[in-house]
């Protein structure tokens, strides 16, 4: 019996001897990663970009455009005009950081007269060779509004790429009488981040420095935008 009960305790302690020296194989032996994460689909960032409203030039002799008070409108770029018609406008080059494309125009406006307004906002982008312009949004609703008041154009069908070609923004005004005033009080871009230009660069990665230490992913910073 006491051979018996000998051979169980050496057993049982060459058992507990096996367990402990595969436990400490196994501790030793490093986690593998965590599956990588399900990326989400690219979301645009979209904000606005003012640009300088005050140096819009006239589209023809016939337009004026002034940095003056009009006791009937507040302070801003003064539109007038020598006639009356509809096809007048003023018009500025666009300047837009590389790695954000142009979905939209915002104007901030006032008038004088509900009958003398904003008739058409457009961009228009300059072709290779550059002898003509693409008409690449063309939002010809009237804005009638006396204001102050900001209105948002209709949003282009393909947000515009301006590393492709220089971009023109041009405002078309109607005026009534020789005596009205229109006023641009400031003059945003919708900006969309482009999801082929180098402001997207976030990945994945493994924080920690080997075994015992955190595999915890992680992702690098949002994408910049100003």
């Amino acid at each position: 019996m006491r051979k018996i009960g000998l051979a169980l305790v050496v057993i049982i302690t060459l058992v507990l001897c096996l367990g402990g020296i595969q436990q400490t194989a196994l501790a030793k032996k490093p986690l593998p990663p965590p599956p990588p994460p399900n990326n989400p689909p690219f979301e645009p960032v979209v904000g606005i970009m003012w640009i300088n409203h005050l140096d819009f030039v006239p589209g023809d002799f016939t337009v004026t455009t002034s940095f003056d008070l009009n006791p009937n409108v507040g302070t801003g770029l003064l539109i007038g005009s020598t006639t009356t018609g509809i096809d007048q406008s003023v018009e500025k080059g666009l300047q837009v950081s590389p790695g954000f494309l142009i979905s939209g125009v915002r104007v901030c406006y006032e008038l004088s007269s509900s009958s003398s307004f904003i008739n058409n906002i457009s961009l228009a982008q300059l072709q290779n060779p550059p002898t003509g312009l693409s008409l690449l949004l063309n939002d010809t609703t009237d804005l009638t509004n006396k204001g102050p008041i900001c209105v948002d154009s209709k949003a282009a069908s393909t947000p515009i790429d301006p590393s492709l070609g220089a971009v023109r923004l041009r405002l078309g005004v109607n005026f009534a009488s020789d005596k009205d005033s229109i006023v641009v009080r400031a003059v945003g871009l919708h900006l969309v981040l482009d999801p082929n230009g180098p402001m997207e660069h976030t990945h994945t990665y493994l924080t920690g420095k080997g075994v015992g230490h955190n595999n915890t992913q992680a992702i690098t910073s949002e994408p910049i935008f100003p």
